[in-house]
């Protein structure tokens, strides 16, 4: 927000290089504010504005930066700065920009580190990607459980001024093992000469370091907490995950369905910094697939060309049957895939929901079917439209209507348990896709449909 007031502002001092006011204006600034500040500039511009931050809080602000950003910074500082601020870094942010950088970049970054960051950073690039290793901080306070309050609170004083969070304390025994994590608020409020072990409740909740990160986003929705505990295979407690870190990948999941929802592949990357020929790449794969799907729609009109050509009023009601099918289906779809991300519903549930999507569906087709009939009767009855047998195509229309929504539901809503049972994303089930599965077997449908209600008069 202080960005955008006082964009053209700080831009004008750049351009006059009055590099002591521009110092002035944001040394009070917040830093996610002067992040915002810079992101908005032009590259050159940027630069000169970082460069300017005192040390402690230029680290505090290229944490908040884009990655793209902090990369350019890098390329833009000199050594002794990228040196100085990597070293000041939360583990867990700078590892976060490490894993997107070249192997040789890594490593000669790695050699600009202090031997305990170096040490640090080794081990957790060394997690797989995409784990909770490569989220979770070092950087926590563990206490053992026959410490009283006091010496909580001591040692709280002495050794948490690191610490990436004081809101949960860890109890830990003499091989490191977590055995609980109990709220800072809880040795505040107990009596001093009252020891850890009585105020242990032992329903400690933690993440494995190998785990999938998309696990941390479904642990930190379902249970609440601002951080939780990451153990190795052992039980071992080697670091924490901050809710911060766990919405940066709740965005980027939510970005990659979203995109996947378009009909093409999620980019890796922010949309202007992603190359022209790979935005290509990512979008004519699925436009291909799409297309060739709807080939079928003429293929399957081509089947019934001769019901067309002796009942030509026919025709007018495809764009009608195909779009309404195609939308329950992209309905359904998304409903089902988002119900899925939410951990609202797992495969043991695809009987349930099939029976709901039943039921809505019919409920859905009857009144777009009834919609539907109603609309030819009126624009006979007072335009004279679609011949004598009129009632027969507004009946053929109607049911159609019902059988196509009906499927379409059905679908939408079986095909992402289908992708998740084979191990694929069901976000893969896109609305286009469901929509040009649904357009080709609706015009089946309604065909069919249409021949056994006609024949005998149109047909």
């Amino acid at each position: 927000m202080i960005g955008q007031l006082v964009g053209p502002e700080i831009q004008e001092l750049i351009s006059l290089r009055d590099f002591s006011s521009l110092k002035e204006v944001v040394s009070d600034w917040p830093p996610a504010d002067i992040a915002d500040m810079i992101e908005i500039l032009s590259e050159n511009d940027q630069a000169i504005l970082f460069r300017l931050l005192p040390k402690k809080l230029a680290t505090e602000v290229y944490e908040h930066l884009e990655l793209e950003v902090q990369k350019r910074l890098l390329r833009a500082m000199a050594q002794e700065q990228v040196a100085a601020i990597l070293n000041e870094m939360a583990p867990d942010d700078r590892t976060a920009l490490l894993e997107e950088l070249p192997a040789p970049t890594v490593l000669q970054l790695l050699q600009q580190l202090s031997p305990a960051e170096r040490m640090v950073s080794r081990s957790l690039l060394g997690y797989p990607e995409n784990s909770v290793g490569r989220l979770m901080t070092p950087d926590f306070v563990a206490i053992h459980p026959e410490m009283n309050v006091d010496q909580v609170l001591r040692y709280i004083r002495e050794h948490g001024k690191d610490s990436e969070t004081l809101n949960v304390i860890y109890v830990i025994d003499d091989n490191g093992k977590l055995l609980d994590g109990i709220r800072a608020r809880e040795f505040l409020l107990s009596p001093l000469d009252k020891k850890t072990s009585d105020v242990m409740h032992g329903n400690v909740i933690a993440l494995n370091a190998t785990d999938d990160q998309e696990t941390a986003v479904d642990m930190f929705r379902k249970h609440g907490r601002y951080a939780l505990p990451v153990i190795d295979s052992e039980g071992h407690l080697i670091g924490i995950v901050t809710i911060d870190d766990v919405l940066g990948v709740a965005d980027e999941e939510a970005t990659e369905d979203i995109q996947k929802f378009g009909g093409m592949e999620a980019l890796e990357k922010p949309y202007l910094s992603t190359p022209l020929l790979e935005m290509v790449k990512k979008r004519a794969g699925w436009l291909v697939i799409l297309f060739v799907g709807e080939m079928l729609t003429a293929t399957a009109m081509g089947y019934f060309e001769k019901e067309i050509a002796r009942a030509v009023v026919l025709a007018l009601f495809v764009p009608l049957i195909i779009s309404s099918g195609g939308n329950s289906g992209s309905q359904a779809a998304t409903l089902i895939i988002r119900a899925m991300a939410l951990a609202e519903i797992t495969l043991a549930d695809w009987w349930r929901v099939m029976r709901r999507e039943i039921i809505a569906g019919l409920m859905l087709g009857i009144t777009l079917g009834s919609i539907g009939f109603l609309r030819i009767v009126l624009w006979s009855v007072v335009f004279h439209l679609y011949g004598p047998h009129w009632p027969l195509v507004a009946l053929a229309v109607g049911m159609s209507l019902i059988g196509v929504v009906m499927w379409g539901a059905l679908a939408g809503s079986m095909l992402p348990f289908m992708l998740r049972r084979v191990g694929v994303d069901p976000a893969t089930s896109s609305a286009p896709f469901v929509a040009t599965l649904v357009d080709v077997t609706g015009l089946l449908i309604y065909f069919s449909v249409a021949f056994f209600i006609l024949k005998g008069s149109l047909l």
